[in-house]
C-alpha cells in the first residue's frame, strides 16, 4: 500500500516540455500519509511571462526575476524527490518538463508515479469533470490560491488521500505507482552564430527580445529569428 511519496506540481509558461520553461515547482513530501516537507521554487526562466499565464497563475515578470536558477530548482527537487515514487494530477505533464531537463543536461532521472487524474476518472464516474479545480470546489478541498505551484501539490495530496481512504481497499492494485513513461530528445544550446545573428536582427529592427539570449537551445534560436524575419524582413547586405 502506497503510504510515502512526494506530490509534485509544476506552473509552466506552455503546455509544451520541448518548447516551453518551467516557472515554479511545488512539492509536499508524504511519510505513513502525512506531510513532512515541502519543496518550493520559482524559476528565473529568462523570459517574460505571458499575459494569459500571467492571469492564470498570479506570477508576475518580477517574481520570476527574483527566482533562481532553473538548475538550482530543478535539481534540488531531484533531491527532495529521490527515494519516493511520485504523485501528481496528470503526472506525466508535470515529469515530461522535468525528464527534458534531466535529458537536456545528461541527468539521470527515472521515477514510478500516480495519477490522481487517472484514479479520479476511474472512481469519480459521477462527477461532470475532473480537474483539479472542479475536484477541490467539489470535495471543498481549501487553497489558498489556484494555479500555484505548492498549493496545487497540497491539494493534489488531500485528493490522494481521499481516494486512497475511499477505494484502496477494494482496488489496491490501483493505487501501485507505476514507471512513468516520456521520451524526451536532447536539446542542444543555441550556437555563437545564431545568438549573434539574434542579437543583430534585434538591434537592426530596434526590437526588445522577450528572452535572454543566452538561455536559448538552437531550436529556439530558430524559431525566434524566423519569427523576425517574417514580421520586419532581412538586414541589408554590408
Amino acid at each position: 500500500m502506497l503510504e510515502s511519496y512526494v506530490v509534485v506540481d509544476l506552473e509552466m509558461t506552455g503546455l509544451r516540455a520541448k518548447t516551453d520553461r518551467i516557472l515554479e515547482i511545488g512539492a509536499v513530501k508524504v511519510e505513513n500519509h502525512q506531510i513532512t516537507e515541502t519543496y518550493q521554487k520559482m524559476i528565473n526562466a529568462g523570459i517574460k511571462i505571458p499575459k494569459e499565464v500571467q492571469k492564470l497563475t498570479g506570477i508576475t515578470d518580477e517574481m520570476v526575476a527574483a527566482g533562481v536558477e532553473e538548475s538550482e530548482a530543478v535539481e534540488g527537487f531531484f533531491d527532495f524527490c529521490r527515494g519516493f515514487p511520485l504523485v501528481g494530477h496528470n503526472i506525466i505533464f508535470d515529469y515530461s518538463f522535468l525528464k527534458q531537463y534531466a535529458v537536456n543536461h545528461k541527468v539521470t532521472f527515472e521515477k514510478n508515479g500516480i495519477d490522481t487524474l487517472k484514479l479520479s476518472r476511474k472512481f469519480l464516474l459521477e462527477l461532470e469533470k475532473k480537474t483539479l479545480d472542479y475536484l477541490c470546489e467539489y470535495l471543498k478541498i481549501e487553497r489558498n490560491q489556484n494555479h500555484r505551484a505548492l498549493e496545487d501539490a497540497r491539494a493534489t495530496y488531500v485528493l490522494l488521500e481521499y481516494l486512497r481512504e475511499k477505494y484502496a481497499e477494494q482496488e489496491p492494485e490501483a493505487f501501485r505507482p507505476l514507471p512513468l513513461l516520456y521520451r524526451a530528445k536532447k536539446q542542444s544550446p543555441a550556437t555563437e552564430r545564431q545568438k549573434r545573428h539574434l542579437k543583430e536582427l534585434a538591434e537592426y529592427h530596434k526590437i526588445e527580445l522577450d528572452i535572454d539570449i543566452e538561455t536559448l537551445t538552437k531550436s529556439e534560436a530558430s524559431r525566434k529569428t524566423d519569427r523576425i524575419l517574417a514580421q520586419y524582413g532581412k538586414m541589408p547586405k554590408a
